[in-house]
């Protein structure tokens, strides 16, 4: 395998409208492109790892500024399905610095990617990545997963499920469609919220890691914000890094860029293999996790999610 592996990332594109005051005065909208599974590609390829990106893409102008804003990070596009279907609209209300969304997304480009849609990842792809609200909403979060485990005897798989209750039609077919992913998951990436949420009949970190154990991923990494984040491996090896400490401007895009410096550190160490993945060690995933909290610490020093380049490191 060579270190300039190559990532695929599937899964959810938009447009946040992001409120603004226009020269008037009066309430105006800055479309912005983003989506979780997005931000990670973009935090790759500003990273300088080789990165296609996979979704139901729109010919319409707001689609057409993802596909430029993908462009211009380095990310392909040429495995995404391009329909005339309008591009998923997230309107963002800010209420003292607290943002809630309003999504615009039915029968929308991405919500109706289909497994018809989604030929065989080609062979050149040594890790494919999934999460966000793409695993969330039907008919496009059974794709994703049929993509999953299709491929999981193939490639490296990664998933963030970056739980986000408020898009939960039915939280049981949800915890199972993600049980179903994780047990084909090489690697996955947890918040402590999300575990709670995903296992609510068990109390406590360390119950819920063992639980999660059970489903058979090789390294399962948990975050904890300030805190910091912890690795625990096969063996029952645990390995934690601190934060890296910064003045806040805001999270957005602190998970995903997380994501990406894992994924980027673990291609420079040659390491995105199943079997190696399984014997990491120690030092190999600590330096994967000290690099991501730092290039996570970037993008939460300055507003939205705008990951670094490389030169900026």
């Amino acid at each position: 395998m060579s270190n300039q592996a190559k990532i695929l990332c599937s899964g959810e594109a938009l447009i946040d409208m992001i409120p603004v005051e226009s020269q008037t005065g009066s309430l105006a909208y800055q479309p912005c492109s983003g989506g979780a599974v997005f931000n990670t590609a973009i935090a790759l390829g500003r990273l300088g790892v080789a990165t296609e990106f996979l979704t139901g893409l729109s010919s319409d102008l707001f689609g057409e500024q993802i596909k430029a804003s993908l462009a211009e990070s380095g990310v392909a596009t040429s495995l995404c399905k391009q329909s005339q279907l309008p591009t998923t609209l997230a309107f963002v209300k800010l209420d003292n610095g607290h943002a809630t969304y309003h999504f615009y997304d039915e029968n929308s480009a991405g919500r109706m990617l289909s497994i018809d849609d989604v030929g065989p990842v080609p062979a050149s792809i040594d890790a494919l990545f999934f999460g966000g609200i793409s695993l969330a909403v039907e008919p496009c979060a059974r794709t994703y997963e049929a993509i999953a485990v299709r491929e999981s005897n193939n490639h490296v798989i990664m998933m963030d499920p970056n739980v986000r209750p408020g898009f939960i039609q039915d939280a049981s077919v949800y915890r199972a469609r993600i049980m179903n992913m994780l047990s084909h998951c090489d690697i996955v990436k947890v918040s402590d919220e999300d575990l709670a949420w995903l296992m609510p009949s068990i109390e406590g970190l360390g119950a819920q890691v063992d639980e999660l154990r059970k489903a058979g991923p090789s390294i399962i990494l948990v975050t904890k914000g300030a805190d910091g984040a912890t690795a625990y491996l096969m063996d029952n090896r645990e390995v934690s890094v601190a934060s890296e400490k910064v003045e806040v401007a805001d999270t957005v895009g602190a998970g995903d860029t997380f994501n990406a410096g894992i994924l980027t550190k673990l291609a420079e160490l040659d390491m995105l293999d199943k079997t190696a993945l399984k014997t990491i060690s120690e030092e190999h995933i600590a330096a994967a996790m000290a690099f991501a909290a730092k290039v996570a610490a970037v993008t939460v020093s300055r507003k939205g999610a705008n990951p670094p380049w490389r030169k900026e490191l």
